[in-house]
């Protein structure tokens, strides 16, 4: 039995799965997320560690039993100083070198689309695609949550609040999503939302980007500025997807096969909306539902990566479970 060990690390938390080469998963974890930059990057091997023991312990293997692993992490790549640091933290962990690292933007495209050519969009508590074709890849978004991220979790909370504080002193009508903010935060006096936010959460992102879920209860609700926020949403992920397609070189009459990963696709209007935004750009996209979880196409990639990628029977027993 040959184990590989994927770990996808988002912005919210961090996913951990064991893998044989027959298609079975023997073990999963889910920690806290490994995003680094207001924590500082030790976070990063505590974390690690932390998920890696528990899938080990579960599936009564050592991490030296790990054929190779695939370590997604976020905002890898994106301060350069770091990336030496990062590449070598598994190593403490696992005990061995047979693994890599990389955004966690490669195990959203790995899994959604079993690993062949084509686009993967992400909307989690950030955004961005990638794409590969012809063995080339290409990123595009995941600038941040300052200034950019456009389409994500984050940002749609963002928009969200920015709309709570018009409908509360009067520059908007005062739709469903008022109230449901009021709710979810739990504060009686509008104000005291700038204390929430700031001085208990502290800016938190994972914390701000929850608060997508309410706008999209409000548009539920028929919230029409809630609504208006989704849809934007949508056109941003669409474009970026766009970008991607052309940047790889397909052309305007190639079919391209597009997925989508990450927190935000659970919603049916961001669903909907997404293709409708697709198609207008280009009617040659080829949407599919995703394969498999970021989670296991870390672990996919990983078998790729050891030069062992699984074989279709074991793919069929993985779609299968």
């Amino acid at each position: 039995m040959t184990l590989f060990l994927g770990v996808d690390g988002g912005g919210s938390k961090t996913a951990f799965v064991l893998l044989d080469d027959s298609g079975q998963i023997l073990a999963e974890a889910q920690t806290q997320s490994c995003y680094y930059f207001t924590e500082g990057i030790e976070l990063v091997e505590r974390v690690l560690a932390d998920g890696v023991g528990q899938v080990c312990r579960s599936a009564g293997v050592e991490p030296t039993d790990i054929r190779q692993a695939f370590f997604s992490l976020p905002g890898y790549g994106e301060a350069s100083d770091d990336v030496e640091t990062l590449n070598a933290l598994p190593r403490n962990v696992l005990g061995h070198d047979r693994y890599s690292c990389d955004n966690d933007m490669v195990c959203g495209w790995a899994g959604s689309l079993g690993g062949i050519d084509g686009i993967n969009v992400i909307s989690g508590t950030g955004s961005m695609t990638y794409g590969e074709r012809d063995g080339l890849g290409y990123r595009a978004g995941g600038w941040g949550e300052l200034f950019g991220d456009e389409g994500s979790a984050y940002w749609i909370a963002i928009r969200g609040l920015n709309a709570f504080t018009r409908m509360s002193d009067g520059r908007l009508p005062r739709g469903p999503l008022y109230d449901a903010i009021k709710s979810r935060v739990g504060v009686t006096s509008d104000l005291d939302l700038i204390h929430i936010v700031v001085d208990r959460w502290q800016g938190r992102r994972s914390d701000i980007a929850d608060l997508s879920r309410t706008v999209v209860d409000a548009e539920l609700q028929g919230d029409a500025v809630a609504a208006g926020i989704l849809t934007d949403a949508c056109v941003e992920l669409a474009a970026i997807v766009e970008t991607t397609r052309v940047e790889l070189g397909f052309g305007v009459d190639d079919l391209v096969p597009v997925s989508y990963s990450g927190g935000m696709f659970n919603a049916e209007f961001i669903r909907r909306g997404f293709e409708d935004a697709l198609v207008a750009d280009n009617p040659n996209y080829d949407l599919r539902p995703p394969l498999f979880s970021p989670v296991v196409g870390a672990a996919l990639y990983a078998a790729k990566r050891a030069g062992t990628p699984l074989s279709e029977k074991a793919l069929a027993v993985l779609r299968s479970r």
